[in-house]
């Protein structure tokens, strides 16, 4: 659903967002007032209300009058002189009820009142720029928006800030928020992710090193997405000896730069190879050990991807320190095999043989197929169990992507044939918050039809993908990090 469109209101007026109720608690102030499923918050308090953080923010301070719309489509404008309520749509009804130190009772169809919050910059490795086309509108939505940062660990850059959205993340203190930092360095910053000058609101808002000591009380989770011969090295260094010096930065993610075949006038950039990837571990190994001694944090954690590219083993289940960056792939490798290393201190007890036999083919991306290979090997000694690891190659973001979470239905109906296994388990990553659906729109029902087999998603550990392949046991999995994208789909299904 997208956010009703402000009618150009004069500078007078302010824009209201109706926020569509989903639900109503039974027995709740709400009900017992007469709101019902369809109607539309307006205001609390006299003033609009932007998200539910806002909603959140005003019930915290006692007495609250709600008004309430239904029904109505149009926004509402309010005279801040009289307050006077200007009905677009005479048939429209509205009605107050209040509150006091009371959740009223309601449950609204989105988080965002008055839509997503727009990035303001041009990376030369934004993953949207890269994306073909064809797929489903909400895919190529560039958000930046603090408000999912702090409700979901989505990342944002901070450049698209105001001055009021500043003040307002210190006055609610939302806290922790989750940043792309990428480097410290101002001039190789601008240069790496080339703001739009018209797109920023505060001019200050782009320097990352101003938005964090000003935001001095607020937490930050960070991220440095890492490209090979610029921001890595010595920069690389700078960042991490910044990052470390400020009590409000909790940790810091390393990722490499995410490619695809799909780069039509953009940047020329290149993936890591071996040597780079090792030469990026030992530097932050250098960091990882020196802050473990001092401070009894490794603070900085390097992707699941950087030692598969490298070809260095994981850390231990330890040196994650409680998978604070999981949902940003650092870690998820080590969650999936256990604490072993090798994910058989955690698998159910294993059958001697199955009662009849069965094919199985583990379908999954090229980076992670030979880990995954090396895991199921104590599968393979149940007598009737074929099971194969089928590395796929991606044929919708190219050969380049090699990760899991970005195969399609393309890539498995042109890596499966049909009717060749009894039973196929992808990877859970590639299906769409709460849905059975992959990126490209193609259910699990419809690949299973056309492959003329089950497909089911796989676990999220070796003894869960155990149990499912074993008992039938059908796994939703995590689909780490998609709530955001969750809200960006019921946001821009209209528009993006």
């Amino acid at each position: 659903m997208t956010a009703p469109l402000p009618l150009f209101p004069t500078p007078t007026e302010e824009v209201v967002y109706p926020a569509p109720i989903k639900a109503v608690e039974a027995g709740s102030p709400a009900e017992r007032a007469g709101v019902r499923p369809g109607d539309q918050l307006l205001r609390v308090n006299g003033k609009a209300v932007t998200d539910i953080l806002a909603y959140r923010h005003l019930l915290t301070q006692g007495t609250a009058v709600l008004e309430i719309s239904r029904p109505k489509s149009l926004p509402f404008f309010a005279n801040r002189q009289d307050h006077h309520t200007v009905k677009p749509d005479d048939e429209a009804q509205t009605f107050t009820f209040s509150v006091e130190w009371e959740d009223p009772g309601l449950e609204f169809e989105e988080v965002l009142f008055d839509g997503i919050k727009k990035c303001a910059n041009k990376c030369d490795f934004c993953y949207v720029h890269q994306m073909p086309r064809g797929f489903r509108k909400s895919l190529y939505i560039m958000d930046d928006d603090f408000r999912l940062s702090f409700l979901y660990g989505s990342f944002v850059t901070l450049t698209n800030l105001t001055e009021q959205d500043i003040n307002r993340i210190q006055e609610e203190n939302l806290s922790p928020l989750y940043v792309s930092v990428h480097t410290a360095n101002q001039e190789l910053r601008q240069d790496m992710m080339k703001w739009w000058k018209l797109k920023v609101k505060d001019p200050q808002a782009v320097n990352i090193r101003g938005m964090i000591e000003r935001l001095e009380n607020i937490d930050f989770y960070t991220q440095i997405v890492l490209l090979p011969g610029r921001n890595d090295g010595d920069y690389l260094d700078e960042t991490l000896e910044y990052l470390t010096s400020r009590p409000n930065v909790l940790s810091a993610a390393a990722v490499p730069i995410g490619l695809t075949d799909h780069r039509k006038n953009l940047a020329e950039v290149h993936a890591f190879n071996r040597e780079q990837a090792q030469d990026v571990l030992r530097r932050l190994n250098i960091w990882r050990e020196k802050l473990y001694a001092e401070r009894g944090t490794r603070f900085v954690f390097p992707s699941d991807e950087f030692y598969l590219l490298a070809g260095e083993p994981l850390p231990s289940e330890e040196d994650y320190e409680g998978f604070p960056m999981l949902e940003n792939g650092v870690g998820m490798i080590r969650d999936f095999l256990g604490s072993d290393g090798l994910g058989r201190d955690s698998l159910p007890p294993l059958p001697a043989a199955l009662p009849s036999p069965m094919r199985v083919i583990l379908g999954t991306g090229l980076l992670f197929a030979q880990t995954l290979d090396q895991a199921v090997e104590p599968l393979r000694a149940i007598e009737g169990l074929s099971l194969e690891v089928r590395a796929l190659e991606n044929q919708t973001f190219g050969k380049v992507t090699t990760v899991a979470g970005l195969l399609t239905g393309r890539c498995f109906r042109h890596g499966i044939q049909v009717a060749e296994a009894d039973l196929l388990l992808v990877p859970p990553t590639t299906l769409r918050y709460g849905t059975e659906l992959m990126i490209d729109n193609t259910s699990l029902t419809e690949l299973g039809e056309f492959l003329q087999m089950p497909v089911r998603p796989g676990g999220s550990t070796l003894a869960e993908l155990a149990r499912i392949i074993l008992e039938g046991i059908q796994s939703s999995g995590p689909q780490f990090g998609m709530s955001a994208h969750a809200v960006k789909e019921s946001q821009g299904q209209s528009n993006l």
